[in-house]
């Protein structure tokens, strides 16, 4: 299974350098025509593609919204997820805190408590810098000003000399199955990396983002990965199914 989504990835990115045909695809990635027919048509249906005639073309993206305007949507959900996630913080905690309004929201929660936090979120840097008891370190890269976010090579290459205890990262939308989709791959890749030097993983997202898949990059969840949001149980079925845990902000 994983295979599989890793070569739906891989074919986004293909498509973006052009190739579009499904013959071209099939010889490029070593398996037949009607393998890539099927990983067209998952990829329709969760609208990172628009099929042609012996082919596809990348979906046009949903223009992203700035941080500011993220902040003012959904404010009592968010609120109410972060107070879930500050519940799961323990003090002593090292903890990945990645970009996002709801990230940010927890990050503000955080006064007075013992934590070593690691950051690509520049939103927090006033609110945690001289915070007592809390030990900020900032990852460098690339700043994405529509998200005030760092992404890419330097980033990745000093999160690699760390650790953390717990990740809380968000997305511009949560799949079954896919994961956590971005608009850039630079920003997957480091969700991605964040994931693996976390002890555990857990994903805000509030009621809007769940099923979302209006950007076409994604983040695969690992196993035993925990959401946490507002949405009703019934909404989390599917990420129930594939072993992510549920923990439902009041």
């Amino acid at each position: 299974m994983r295979h599989r989504k890793s070569r739906r990835d891989d074919i986004l990115s293909a498509m973006a350098q052009g190739v579009v045909d499904v013959d071209s695809l099939a010889e490029r990635f070593g398996v037949s025509a009607s393998t890539i027919r099927r990983d067209l048509q998952d990829l329709s249906a969760r609208r990172a593609i628009a099929r042609t005639y012996g082919g596809a073309m990348l979906a046009h993206a949903v223009p992203e919204e700035s941080l500011g305007a993220r902040s003012q949507q959904h404010r009592d959900a968010k609120a109410a997820i972060a107070e879930a996630a500050l519940a799961l913080i323990e003090d002593g905690d090292t903890l990945i805190l990645d970009g996002g309004s709801t990230v940010e929201a927890l990050g503000r929660r955080l006064a007075g408590r013992r934590l070593r936090v690691i950051t690509n979120n520049l939103a927090l840097i006033p609110v945690l810098a001289d915070a007592p008891g809390m030990a900020l370190v900032v990852l460098g890269g690339t700043v994405r000003p529509i998200s005030m976010g760092t992404t890419g090579s330097l980033a990745e290459q000093a999160l690699r000399c760390m650790t953390a205890d717990k990740l809380f990262t968000s997305a511009d939308g949560v799949m079954p199955g896919y994961g956590l989709c971005e608009a850039t791959l630079e920003q997957v890749s480091l969700k991605s990396l964040m994931m693996r030097q976390a002890a555990e993983v857990f994903v805000l997202a509030d009621a809007s983002k769940l099923g979302r898949a209006e950007q076409p990059f994604w983040a695969p969840l690992r196993p035993g990965a925990c959401l946490v949001t507002d949405a009703g149980l019934e909404a989390c079925d599917g990420f129930v199914a594939e072993g992510v845990r549920v923990v439902l902000a009041d």
